[in-house]
């Protein structure tokens, strides 16, 4: 029996992993009463009594987390930004290679991807691991998420009988060019200039669409070269490869809302291609990604308790 800790389990992505973990005959959940979730001695006394600790907290506190943990045992997977490009890390994203699924495995210490980068990189990172697509890319990057990625105050906002009229719009943000995703995205696919990278959140729940335009002179092939390197890479159970993925013409972000999969599909033209990464932004984006890597961690069937 295993046995897990979720630290910061009232937010969004620690209560979609306690969704997918309480009813699993195989994990016991360490739980602490409302006044101690807070209570520094009663996380540490959990977090060293823990099989593996999910972080689910802000960077300062996932840091301090860490910093409680004694055991040599436990296995830590942090969903903050806070290790995501530190290199005694591990980054939890076990699709991009055998190599790194293996680490994963053997590692106590993994870094649960950021939604947005996740994407990003399922796109990426096999066109420049293949030499396809170079290093020194200047590449650009927008992404639509549902408002449930912005935390409880955002939810709050968005579901308000009496909200904001303007939040019934697409909003871009990241407009300072410096969102917190952007060093991942980078240091993961090995590129030498972060990519100009230009996110929406609208107006649903959960779900998410990341898009990296190319023009065809950028590639070291073609767009069926893409698509063989994608189908190759990708090809499930929770990442797989998916031809004309659209609806007639369209592509909802909100499709596989409340699930953990992701869906990577290749559209356009000879000379203009839009990579594509479909999947929600609390599921292959959060908790179903931390999960995931749980499963191979505790040597579980790699889809245990998640939603596909």
């Amino acid at each position: 029996m295993t046995k897990v800790f979720i630290d910061g389990s009232a937010g969004t992505t620690g209560l979609r992993i306690d969704e997918r973990l309480k009813d699993r005959k195989d994990i016991t959940l360490i739980r602490l009463d409302e006044e101690k979730r807070k209570d520094i001695s009663a996380r540490k006394e959990a977090i060293n009594s823990a099989d593996v600790v999910f972080l689910c907290l802000p960077d300062a506190a996932a840091i301090e987390a860490v910093s409680l943990c004694e055991s040599k045992s436990t296995v830590i997977i942090d969903a903050s930004t806070a290790h995501r490009t530190n290199k005694d890390w591990v980054y939890g994203f076990p699709e991009l290679s055998e190599e790194r699924e293996k680490r994963i495995a053997e590692s106590k210490r993994i870094a649960n991807p950021g939604c947005h980068a996740s994407g990003f990189i399922s796109l990426v990172y096999p066109l420049t691991e293949s030499g396809i697509l170079s290093k020194k890319a200047l590449l650009s990057c927008f992404s639509v998420t549902g408002y449930s990625g912005g935390g409880k105050k955002m939810i709050a906002d968005y579901e308000a009988k009496d909200r904001d009229i303007l939040l019934s719009s697409p909003r871009q943000y990241g407009i300072s060019q410096s969102h917190k995703h952007l060093p991942e995205m980078t240091a993961v696919c090995g590129l030498e200039t972060p990519p100009l990278f230009s996110p929406i959140v609208a107006d649903f729940y959960s779900g998410m669409t990341v898009t990296v335009p190319l023009f065809a002179e950028q590639i070291n092939g073609t767009a069926e070269d893409i698509k063989r390197i994608y189908k190759e890479k990708y090809a499930g159970p929770i990442v797989r490869y998916a031809d004309a993925a659209d609806e007639n013409g369209f592509i909802s972000s909100n499709r596989l809302s409340g699930k953990d999969s992701m869906e990577i599909s290749v559209f356009g033209n000879g000379e203009r291609i839009l990579l594509v990464s479909r999947y929600d932004n609390l599921g292959k984006g959060a908790s179903g990604a931390a999960v995931e890597c749980m499963n191979i961690v505790t040597g579980a069937d790699r889809t245990a308790g998640l939603e596909l």
